[in-house]
């Protein structure tokens, strides 16, 4: 039976370039390379789950502008879905402008996110999660997020988020999380420390736990117990979208390993992603999903 993942969250048109360096004021540069696809956390996680072999739909507001044309042939063009929060609007997508370090992969984005384009919970079909098998949430679009992981927890159906900083509304829609991957810039309120994020997080109920740190360990906690976990080591050319693409991929073993073989599995797709420029070329290698 094919796997099928709903991601819900923010949906942009990412125009990424690739230069010696960002420019100071004042300056002109001009790139190396470049490349143009969608983005928004929760769109390059379905992307990738659709890569590694299962039905990926994407959740949020696409509208009808110009420009949105350039986001819907690419997401068709790796088979993602989308369900269009308002498809009526006309205006215009979020746009992230980036641009990657060639020397380090390290990246410089500027972006509104999802603050201009934020959907009621009246947009959600009470079908939305029908065969739906693993819904990922990345705070973007939190009132649908929280109404859909309610949803899902009725249905047993596994809700994962993506913390990758905390957003207003994430104390409702945490006490239906089963897994809570996030970064370390993800800051509940009161909380400093990991081990205060740690401590929040369990004392929502959340039983499955991991702060990421970039190429540094992954710690994780499943329920209460500690654990840290390596990652594979390369030589980075564009770290853009390596969280959003380990999301995905955790997504997908997720309900194919345990906890942390999926964690270990992410990362090595994660990091193969960091060898290539953009978030789409490391898709064009053979790898085995």
């Amino acid at each position: 039976m094919p796997i099928n993942g709903l991601f819900i969250g923010l949906v942009t048109l990412d125009l990424i370039y690739l230069a010696e360096s960002p420019p100071k004021n004042n300056q002109k540069i001009v790139a190396v390379d470049y490349t143009v696809a969608a983005g928004g956390p929760a769109t390059n996680a379905a992307v990738t789950f659709g890569h590694l072999g299962d039905r990926a739909t994407v959740l949020g507001i696409v509208g009808s502008h110009p420009m949105t044309q350039l986001i819907r042939e690419d997401l068709a063009n790796y088979k993602v879905g989308i369900i269009d929060l308002d498809s009526t609007t006309q205006n215009p997508p979020p746009v992230s402008s980036i641009i990657v370090t060639q020397s380090t992969g390290e990246r410089a984005v500027i972006s509104i996110n999802a603050v201009k384009t934020q959907a009621s919970g009246k947009s959600i079909s009470l079908d939305v999660v029908q065969n739906v098998n693993i819904v990922l949430m990345d705070g973007h679009q939190m009132t649908v997020g929280i109404a859909i992981a309610q949803m899902a927890k009725i249905k047993n159906i596994p809700v994962v988020i993506d913390g990758g900083s905390w957003k207003p509304g994430f104390e409702e829609l945490l006490p239906f999380v089963d897994y809570a991957i996030c970064s370390a810039n993800f800051h509940p309120p009161q909380c400093k420390s990991e081990e205060e994020v740690f401590a929040y997080l369990s004392q929502v109920g959340i039983p499955h736990i991991a702060i990421t740190h970039g190429e540094n360990p992954i710690q994780y906690r499943i329920d209460g117990k500690r654990g840290v976990l390596n990652v594979p080591s390369v030589r980075a050319v564009d770290t853009l979208g390596a969280g959003d693409i380990f999301h995905g991929a955790f997504c997908h073993y997720i309900l194919r390993s345990s906890f942390t073989d999926a964690l270990e599995q992410a990362s090595h797709v994660a990091s193969l992603s960091c060898q290539f420029f953009g978030t789409r070329r490391w898709m064009d290698i053979n790898f085995d999903g």
